[in-house]
């Protein structure tokens, strides 16, 4: 998963950011929004000051190490699941009563690996307890322990010894037994197999050991064959268990101690000359069986993960999953200076892509409001760039159908390129400012300049009327003669430029002609305020 979204957004790197408008960018000023690990750890000048910015690679690294740390928090919940406590033992003494409470089912189980039957079987039912030799040394029969059994399996004959209920009162015991050599059936044997198992009372819990032996343990791994009167020494440990995390179970281990050989043939005229032999004509085995009373094992489980060890586990992946990330960010944004700055290109396409969207609803809402035909979707083109020059719109608050306000609005709207006319003859229209050529904006303003020259020329009962449109009409501006690069001299410069100067002048003079009839009608009405004070006084 990791791998996959690191391709993903090294994917993303080879899309075009376009305009802002594309999936592509959209996808990538997200990823950098997820920017939450490294906001303010990215690359700094010296003595910069630490802000916080969101890149699209801070971005991308956030989640990997998130995608990471995930998996790895995932990885240690599953080792405290499976793995949260382990197997303690603690060996302690114990005395008489507490090994009488030892009460298992023990079966032992040794089989001979030869031709031989059942029938070779001789000498089978004695008990020495004790050590051989010694003054403790007992000789009892092998009944008051387990009862003992012989069948011919396919692997030779088998002895079985059954305890149940067993009760073990000696620490050392021995039993004995040998085949011996019957007509056409010599006694050979060439390995051993054992199964020792105990269990307890009720049959829910089995302890057991067994193996195969072949030969010695001083000999090399070659095949050997066991005949003669030296005996074969199986020796077992029987330790004694109390498990406390199984409702304190006891329970008896037996353990596999060692092997000793007794009298073998390496070879084929070794073992020819024992089968020549009458003396040799037997396999001895003893099973010898060690129950430790001494001490006594206590099994129990304890937990090895506790709140303090799982927080600071969790806290070093954390710190790995980070860590890891963030030198990769170093490195690429030391290596690779573009992605430096990431930042700032993506934030200057979206805030442009975002005032385009707010100023494309400022014209449909002006549109919509004062119907302005001519404010269309053809704004960037500077030839057919259309507008509602020169007049006043004034939104109408009150009672009444929105579009009886528009119809208002439209009638009362004047253009300011016209000269108005009087009163009777007033007309209302809406023109484009770029619809119309320097040749008719000429035309049009000679057109005024004859009718004020016919407005001076009629009766005198219209002056004050010729006098308002002289002082209020305000041409156009001069136009600008524009030529291609190559056929633009320095003639035109100055042409252009002198018009536009002297179109500046007499901007000045109509400004200082209107600032001063502002000023003459105010003194003349502060001075008829007067004088009507006077008069009122007067009276």
């Amino acid at each position: 998963m990791l791998l996959s979204w690191l391709l993903f957004c090294l994917f993303l790197r080879f899309t075009k950011l376009g305009d802002g408008r594309n999936v592509w960018f959209n996808i990538r000023w997200w990823i950098s929004r997820l920017d939450i690990c490294f906001a303010t750890r990215h690359w700094l000048d010296d003595q910069k000051v630490v802000t916080k910015r969101k890149t699209e690679l801070g971005g991308a690294f956030s989640i990997a190490s998130w995608i990471l740390f995930i998996g790895l928090f995932a990885a240690l919940l599953y080792q405290i699941i499976s793995k949260r406590s382990i197997e303690v033992h603690n060996v302690r003494a114990t005395n008489g009563p507490e090994l009488a409470s030892f009460v298992n089912d023990m079966e032992f189980n040794i089989t001979t690996v030869s031709s031989m039957s059942c029938a070779n079987l001789r000498n089978l039912g004695d008990l020495v307890a004790g050590n051989p030799g010694f003054i403790d040394q007992r000789v009892v029969s092998l009944l008051t322990l387990a009862n003992h059994s012989c069948y011919n399996s396919s692997m030779g004959p088998t002895i079985v010894l059954k305890c149940k209920n067993c009760k073990l009162i000696y620490d050392h015991m021995f039993i004995s037994w040998q085949f011996v050599d019957l007509p056409n059936n010599p006694a050979t044997a060439v390995g051993f197999e054992f199964k020792l198992t105990s269990m307890d009372i009720a049959k829910k819990h089995v302890s057991f050991v067994s193996g195969t032996l072949k030969n010695g343990s001083a000999f090399d791994d070659s095949p050997v064959t066991f005949r003669g009167k030296q005996s074969n020494i199986l020796k077992f440990n029987l330790f004694p268990r109390v498990y406390h995390n199984l409702h304190n179970l006891k329970l008896i281990q037996p353990l596999f101690h060692e092997f000793l050989p007794g009298s073998v043939s390496r070879d084929t005229n070794e073992l020819q000359a024992s089968l020549e032999s009458s003396t040799d004509g037997l396999v001895n085995t003893t099973l010898y069986i060690n129950f430790l009373s001494d001490y006594v094992v206590e099994i129990d489980r304890e937990n090895i993960f506790g709140p303090v060890s799982f927080l600071a586990d969790l806290g070093g992946l954390y710190c790995i999953s980070i860590g890891i990330f963030f030198y990769l960010l170093i490195q690429c944004e030391y290596r690779i200076k573009k992605l430096r700055n990431e930042d700032s290109i993506m934030r200057r396409i979206r805030n442009r892509r975002k005032a385009q969207e707010h100023w494309d609803k400022l014209r449909k809402y002006v549109m919509y409001t004062y119907g302005c035909p001519t404010m269309d979707d053809t704004y960037n083109s500077t030839k057919n760039e259309t507008d509602c020059g020169g007049f006043m719109l004034h939104s109408v608050r009150g009672t009444g159908s929105s579009h009886k306000r528009r119809l208002k609005s439209r009638k009362d709207s004047i253009n300011l390129y016209k000269k108005p006319s009087l009163p009777a003859n007033k007309s209302v229209s809406c023109k484009p400012l770029g619809s119309t050529n320097d040749s008719k904006l000429h035309s049009e303003n000679m057109a005024k300049q004859q009718n004020i020259g016919s407005c001076k020329d009629s009766p005198q009962s219209h002056p004050q009327e010729s006098s308002i449109i002289d002082d209020n009409f305000i041409p156009p501006p001069p136009s600008l003669e524009m030529k291609g690069g190559s056929e633009m001299d320095m003639s035109d410069i100055q042409k252009n430029l002198k018009n536009l100067y002297e179109y500046n002048v007499m901007l000045r003079n109509k400004l200082l002609a209107a600032q001063s009839l502002l000023h003459s009608s105010s003194s003349r009405h502060s001075s008829s305020v007067n004088s009507s004070s006077v008069k009122t006084k007067e009276t």
